[in-house]
């Protein structure tokens, strides 16, 4: 499909790379049509080289090409990058801004534009650098119908997209912004005890991954609540009864929900000016 958009990045790291990959991949931009910046000389080299996209020295000339401006720098860069654009607001007549900067509401970063700029705050996930990614986004002030269509549109390309009230967005970093990191914990913690066990890591490692592939695929194939499905697993009196009391022992339910409400508090600190 050739759409015509021009879609801009400002900051080249992992995740901006990934929603340019997800565009690229379904056919919403060309290579043609993409535009980039970044403080890293090695971001800008390698984007430009793999994805064919063209680089330009600052972040006005992305605006100003561009009818989608993806921000995906550091939070901490984030209102130098708006004061820079706001300074040229020319640029900004016809641009949708995209940030993904965690912890920063809406308020605090459209306090360094000009009214009426339109703007979208989103939270993706590292997995959209494969494309399975879980991502959320609230509409700016300005921002209309269609430029959340335009979001769904581009966030979708690398997973999945949903639109939340503004003051959810904290508890989606909690749940799916954070959320790989704990995933990956218990799957190390499974193969860890595969191992303990007299399996090899790597067969540790192969079964764990297939089964928390395949738990995920039968809770969103079928509908079915998680309980419903673990307790089809659940014999009386049998194995998986005796490894589930053993982890509500050790509080992993507690731990599991805690993590989520510790991960959605620091996002919330975050944005009142605390350290990342």
């Amino acid at each position: 499909m050739k759409s015509g958009l021009k879609l801009g990045l400002i900051g080249c790291g992992k995740m901006g790379r990934a929603l340019i990959e997800g565009a690229l991949r379904d056919e919403i931009v060309s290579p043609g049509d993409v535009y980039v910046s970044s403080r890293t000389a090695s971001a800008i080299q390698l984007i430009t080289s793999e994805l064919g996209v063209t680089a330009l020295e600052s972040n006005l000339e992305v605006a100003r090409r561009c009818d989608v401006v993806l921000l995906c720098t550091k939070p901490t860069d984030i209102p130098l990058v708006l004061l820079e654009l706001a300074n040229e607001s020319d640029c900004l007549t016809n641009t949708l801004l995209v940030s993904a900067a965690a912890g920063l509401t809406i308020e605090e970063q459209e306090k360094f534009l000009p009214i009426g700029v339109r703007f979208v705050r989103c939270m993706p996930n590292t997995p959209a650098l494969i494309g399975q990614g879980a991502a959320a986004y609230s509409l700016g002030s300005s921002a209309t119908d269609a430029d959340a269509e335009l979001t769904c549109k581009i966030l979708g390309a690398s997973g999945s997209v949903i639109e939340v009230k503004e003051h959810l967005i904290n508890a989606v970093t909690g749940v799916s912004g954070s959320g790989p990191a704990y995933v990956y914990t218990f799957i190390e913690a499974m193969v860890d005890g595969g191992v303990a066990e007299g399996l090899s890591r790597s067969q540790a490692l192969e079964l764990a991954v297939r089964t928390v592939q395949g738990a995920a695929s039968m809770v969103a194939e079928t509908g079915l609540h998680p309980a419903m499905l673990r307790d089809m697993v659940t014999s009386p009196g049998g194995t998986t009864i005796e490894a589930l009391c053993t982890l509500e022992e050790h509080g992993f339910r507690a731990a599991v929900t805690g993590a989520v409400r510790a991960a959605s508090k620091k996002a919330e600190e975050m944005g009142r000016g605390g350290k990342g």
